[in-house]
């Protein structure tokens, strides 16, 4: 196995993906003290050759907070105790984030509001400019006995 496969056309050689180990934060008694199972996964994103150009960049759009001044992309996870899982949640978070990007956003058909819409919004116009010229006439009427 020399490449992780996200989509059938887009594979990342596995000599790209760099994995590091740590020992996880928070409570979890001695055994957090002892293990490295926190998994950190970084990768190249603006030097792989693994994505099109058009999927790199909507993934550099679309995750670019996520990618570091020298265009690594760094995902960690410490969700379990045992560090396969978690180098796995890494491989998880890795394929959603680029099948996001590989998908095509779709295009804008432009409509046409409908001739009923149309004369629904006029009508109502009309009703509410009646209502606030009735509120006007109402105000110039003067009270006073002369």
């Amino acid at each position: 196995m020399s490449t992780f496969d996200i989509t059938p056309s887009i594979r990342i050689p596995w000599s790209e993906l760099q994995f590091s180990y740590s020992r996880s934060s928070g409570p979890g008694g001695q055994h957090v003290n002892k293990t490295n199972t926190k998994a950190t996964l970084k990768w190249d994103v603006q030097q792989t050759a693994a994505l099109p150009p058009t999927v790199k960049e909507r993934f550099e759009k679309h995750w670019g907070t996520r990618i570091s001044k020298e265009g690594m992309l760094v995902i960690q996870s410490e969700d379990s105790r045992e560090q396969r899982s978690n180098m796995e949640a890494c491989l998880d978070k890795l394929k959603h984030m680029v099948t996001l990007s590989a998908k095509r956003p779709k295009s804008r058909v432009p409509t046409k509001p409908s001739r009923g819409s149309v004369k629904r919004t006029q009508e109502k116009k009309r009703q509410r400019s009646d209502r606030k010229s009735q509120r006007r006439q109402s105000k110039n009427i003067s009270y006073r006995n002369d």
